[in-house]
């Protein structure tokens, strides 16, 4: 029998770090303790913390024994966690705005709770954005499952960044809106089988949005407005980070980063009532005329 875990306190966790890691969950202890125990192997980011933020129907899936014990070794690794819940729920955006509140640190990852993180792939990640100085970078999700499955008309969306990263304008019915169609399945996998990168190497390609595993510069997601478009959203939608991505790759800029260390547990999803697309209304709201 485990002992009661501290859930840690918001104010101590405010404090100035390289990283952050926000993971937003419900109904999902087996899952949070595969993440977190893909954030409990990473080396190379010395201290980054963690913030889970719990929506369970029950009681929190942190409170799970394999996912608390890994909130344990977080902590014995010298990574401070905040456990949190955030009751009642308000939508996948307004979740998000919560977590980004928690932090103050240089870059945050938005991490979903059914993503294991290879060890190396944090490196990587604050590596690239370092010297990329773009809005955020980002690992696409390998489903394994459809490791066998190629898909060779995918392959040639993909684009990788020849020089510094810019800031791009990305609309629906564009050729940089299908870049997207590399990311579904093992699809990127296979890209990155082709290239053959010697060890240690990565490419910055660019991305129309990326889903699961995304490191953003707090200031520049901040400065783009951060989740709390939440507000104008009705509660049931999905496409909150697409929407967050799109307004900071028009100011800031971001890419993808290959290879990725980012493996989807291909669980069933929690988000059943997708009724809007965050994003078509943040768009339908940017890009209405202003009146002169």
């Amino acid at each position: 029998m485990n002992r009661p875990l501290d859930p840690g306190s918001a104010e101590d966790f405010r404090r100035p770090r390289q990283l952050d890691v926000l993971v937003p969950t419900r109904n999902r202890p087996a899952e949070l303790a595969v993440t977190l125990s893909g954030l409990a192997a990473q080396e190379g980011v010395d201290g980054f913390g963690v913030v889970v933020s719990d929506q369970s129907d029950e009681e929190p899936a942190y409170a799970h024994p394999a996912a608390a014990t890994m909130v344990r070794v977080l902590r014995h690794r010298g990574h401070p966690v905040l456990l949190t819940r955030r009751l009642p729920r308000r939508g996948l955006a307004e979740h998000r705005a919560y977590l980004l509140d928690r932090s103050v640190a240089r870059y945050v990852l938005c991490l979903d709770d059914d993503v294991w993180l290879e060890p190396g792939t944090l490196h990587r990640l604050v590596t690239a954005i370092g010297e990329l100085r773009c809005g955020f970078v980002g690992n696409a999700v390998h489903g394994l499952s459809y490791v066998d499955d190629v898909r060779p008309e995918t392959h040639d969306h993909y684009e990788e960044w020849d020089g510094p990263v810019v800031p791009e304008r990305i609309r629906p019915g564009t050729r940089q809106w299908q870049r997207a169609s590399i990311h579904p399945a093992a699809n990127l996998l296979h890209v990155t089988r082709k290239l053959d990168l010697p060890p240690g190497a990565w490419r910055a390609y660019k991305v129309s949005w990326i889903g699961g595993c995304v490191l953003y510069d707090r200031t520049a997601l901040v400065d783009c407005g951060g989740f709390e478009f939440w507000r104008r959203v009705q509660e049931k939608h999905q496409g909150e980070d697409v929407a967050a991505q799109l307004a900071v790759m028009a100011r800031y800029g971001g890419a993808g980063v290959l290879p990725s260390g980012a493996y989807h547990l291909e669980s069933p999803t929690t988000v059943t009532e997708r009724d809007v697309e965050a994003w078509e209304v943040v768009l339908a709201d940017s890009d209405t005329p202003q009146p002169a």
